[in-house]
């Protein structure tokens, strides 16, 4: 899959909420709040389930009721349109 370009990664921020660029460039990421562990841990199951369907594995870290998210395709060295695809599903995993 192509990486996108700059003036795509600009686009794709500024439709996705709360996402931003990773210091190196070359992802996006997000902080997830939620009201507690089994909330939190219920939404990293969701997506799990879509990441493995997608063949696609965001890097996160949770501890309790957060979930810090970072996305990024390694075989394209930088953002590719299933980061976006699987941004746009966590975000709506949450609602």
């Amino acid at each position: 899959m192509a990486r996108l370009s700059e003036s795509e990664i600009t686009e794709l921020l500024d439709a996705l909420d709360g996402w931003r660029l990773s210091e190196d460039g070359k992802g996006i990421e997000k902080h997830f709040a939620f009201a507690d562990f089994n909330a939190a841990f219920g939404f990293m199951g969701r997506v799990a389930l879509k990441a493995e369907q997608m063949n696609h594995h965001p890097e996160w870290f949770n501890v309790y009721n957060r979930v810090e998210v970072r996305l990024s395709s390694h075989d394209a060295d930088g953002l590719t349109e299933r980061d976006a695809e699987l941004a746009r599903f966590m975000d709506g995993a949450v609602s």
